[in-house]
């Protein structure tokens, strides 16, 4: 996997986490992920994001935790093949994408449209240009 740029909170090692459920729609696909949504979320523009409209949170790969559904995720890669960007095979949904630090740490980028009790509307969001890439 290549490198990502990824927030600076995340490289600098500031990190002040809660643990939240996730799922894909159909529950098929269920995860914890340690998300800190006192930062900024990224809602980047590529054609992927843009499209799927997610709102991202990178944490790093030790912070999260698949419960359930293995089996039922699908990957899907594009362009320069840096992230892996999975699915629900059974529903469609993308609850979390796969990726590397710019030192080749893994990291996830967790939709937190898919994160149970957290209202996308009071988060910050600050925009990414991944059009640009």
């Amino acid at each position: 996997m290549r490198a990502i740029l990824l927030p600076r909170s995340f490289t600098k090692g500031l990190f002040m986490s809660t643990t939240y459920s996730g799922s894909c729609h159909c529950g098929a696909v269920r995860y914890s992920a340690e998300v800190d949504l006192t930062q900024p979320v990224v809602a980047c523009n590529c054609s992927m994001c843009g499209r799927a409209g997610w709102l991202l949170s990178f944490i790093p790969a030790t912070k999260f935790q698949l419960e359930a559904g293995a089996d039922s995720l699908t990957d899907y890669q594009f362009a320069r093949r840096h992230i892996h960007h999975t699915f629900c095979k059974v529903c469609g949904v993308r609850p979390f994408s796969r990726g590397a630090t710019p030192d080749g740490g893994e990291m996830i980028a967790v939709n937190v449209r898919c994160l149970a009790g957290v209202d996308p509307t009071t988060l910050e969001v600050k925009p990414f240009d991944g059009k640009s890439l």
